[in-house]
């Protein structure tokens, strides 16, 4: 066995000697790309991908999913804090069947299912109760859990005893609910949620008034029915105001960056906005009286009359002091002829009256400041940037602070006061920080892009060589035309030539035109004499 495998050996290292250098690098190259092939199937197919099993766990049933999974020697994953459990996603469906059937995740509620299966005959009232409440409470925090913004809850009813007598009091006892809400981070309830959210607590479980049900979050703040939020009002009107504050800033920040970047290139400039708005709501009432032509001042003539007066007549005077009534002293007056004449015009206006009801919007801006960065085309040189071009950039920031601001009285803002609320500084942004950009494929692009680079280089190797063998196929013919000797010429040399001298040139002939044949020959030679 050992000599057939030396055998083996030889000849196959012979065979590999005889090869051609160009035969030698087809091989070599395939073994390579073979290899290549069965490296990135096998890398392929020991990947494991892992799907999500369960979402949106608490502890507790992490910890029953995590047990149950390490007996049965599954892999699994966690993320999202925890929360997530995820396995190979071929076995997700089968896992979820198994674990169902062994009752995990056990979520410590009672839903009408199980209610419906331990209701026995055998089953006490106390019992029966306990499932009810526990069964109601279940259902009440499914149906909360379906509301915008709310990912779970959980609900603690307390129901009043049951009185076995018979009573005329209209006033029974009533139940009574605590909920507790786990609210998506950043999100707040409405005021239309919240009493949604109390009317369905209310329906949901006998006699429970609506005075009687708490609910709060799970950051401890309190939602009253009237006021329909946190019961931390001053803190609840505080956020209101900042986040109002915060997007009037943001929204003139991004309008000004994107200006400013399309002037002076992409991560040039940096843009800071302060911004002071009044959340004041007032209410004003007037009432206006104002003439109908504004330019004579004057009203509607609804009416107009017109007097005339006139008296001629002959008058008498007695004598001086003689009369009972007369004033001893006074002179009297002389006959004469005696004329009145009286002429009155009188016009009814009308005018405009005017009864205005004003209420004035809150969030004006009354104060606004805009800080710009720019860094120079030349980063090493601040005199880069023109002083023209920094006017500019001047001139658009005033003119929006002069369009945001809200004037009072109609006033217009002085043009200094406006320029002192601008400031354009120029010099190199220091600490830019550019984030990565993550791509969720790994290093799968990597194994793809190698893997087509290799078999193109494959292709190309391989056009290469048979362009050559083909190349060298054409010469060989020509050669081999060429040293075929005529007719008249090799009847000469047959002639001429003895068998010896035509061994010894046809030997000298294949050894200069075929030298690999030729070397064959001679080991064939040298194997026959020993």
């Amino acid at each position: 066995m050992k000599e057939k495998i030396q055998g083996w050996y030889r000849r196959i290292r012979s065979y590999w000697a005889e090869l051609p250098k160009k035969k030698k690098i087809w091989f070599t190259s395939g073994a390579a790309g073979l290899l290549i092939v069965l490296i990135l199937v096998l890398l392929l197919t020991n990947v494991k991908h892992y799907a999500p099993l369960y979402s949106n766990l608490s502890t507790n049933e992490a910890g029953q999913i995590t047990d149950a999974l390490k007996s049965q020697k599954v892999p699994y994953k966690l993320s999202n804090g925890g929360t997530t459990i995820s396995v190979p996603s071929s076995q997700v469906n089968q896992l979820k069947v198994s674990l169902a059937a062994q009752g995990i995740p056990k979520t410590g509620q009672i839903d009408y299912s199980f209610f419906g299966q331990n209701a026995g005959f055998g089953m006490t009232d106390r019992q029966f109760e306990v499932l009810q409440r526990a069964a109601m409470q279940t259902e009440l925090a499914n149906l909360i859990s379906n509301s915008k913004g709310v990912k779970s809850a959980k609900v603690m009813i307390t129901l009043p005893p049951e009185d076995v007598w018979v009573s005329n009091q209209k006033n029974q006892s009533q139940a009574s609910a605590s909920v507790v809400l786990n609210v998506d981070p950043g999100y707040q309830l409405s005021n239309a949620q919240v009493r949604g959210l109390y009317h369905l607590i209310s329906k949901s479980v006998p006699n429970l008034p609506e005075h009687n049900i708490v609910i709060m979050d799970q950051y401890y703040n309190y939602y009253d029915l009237n006021s329909g939020g946190s019961g931390d009002s001053t803190m609840s009107a505080y956020q209101t105001q900042e986040q109002i504050t915060r997007n009037v800033e943001d929204n003139i920040q991004r309008r000004v960056t994107q200006m400013l970047t399309t002037m002076m290139g992409q991560g040039k400039v940096l843009v800071n906005v302060t911004a002071n708005v009044d959340m004041t709501r007032t209410k004003e009432k007037q009432d206006l009286v104002l003439p109908v032509n504004q330019q004579t001042m004057e009203g509607l003539q609804t009416s107009t009359e017109h007097i005339a007066e006139t008296y001629t007549g002959t008058g008498a005077a007695g004598q001086a002091g003689t009369g009972t009534n007369d004033v001893p002293t006074y002179q009297a007056g002389t006959n004469g002829n005696g004329n009145y004449q009286k002429v009155e015009d009188r016009v009814n206006y009308e005018f405009n009256r005017i009864h205005k009801d004003i209420t004035h919007s809150p969030y004006k801006v009354t104060d606004l400041g805009i800080q710009v960065l720019i860094e120079p085309p030349n980063v090493n040189n601040v005199n880069s940037l023109s002083q023209q071009r920094i006017n500019d950039v001047k001139s658009i920031l005033n003119s929006v602070v002069e369009t945001s601001i809200s004037d009072n009285q109609g006033q217009e803002i002085p043009a200094a006061q406006i320029n002192q609320k601008t400031y354009v500084s120029v010099g190199r942004l220091n600490g830019q920080v550019t984030p990565p950009v993550q791509s969720g494929w790994g290093i799968w692009p990597y194994v793809i892009g190698g893997a087509v680079l290799a078999a193109a280089a494959g292709v190309i190797t391989w056009i290469i060589l048979r362009r050559r063998r083909k190349t060298e196929e054409v010469n060989a013919a020509a050669t081999a035309d060429e040293s075929v000797p005529q007719e008249d010429e090799l009847a000469a040399a047959l002639n001429k030539e003895t068998p010896e001298q035509r061994k010894y040139n046809d030997l000298e002939r294949l050894a200069r035109q075929k030298p690999d044949d030729f070397v064959k020959l001679l080991r064939g030679w040298m194997s026959d004499d020993r």
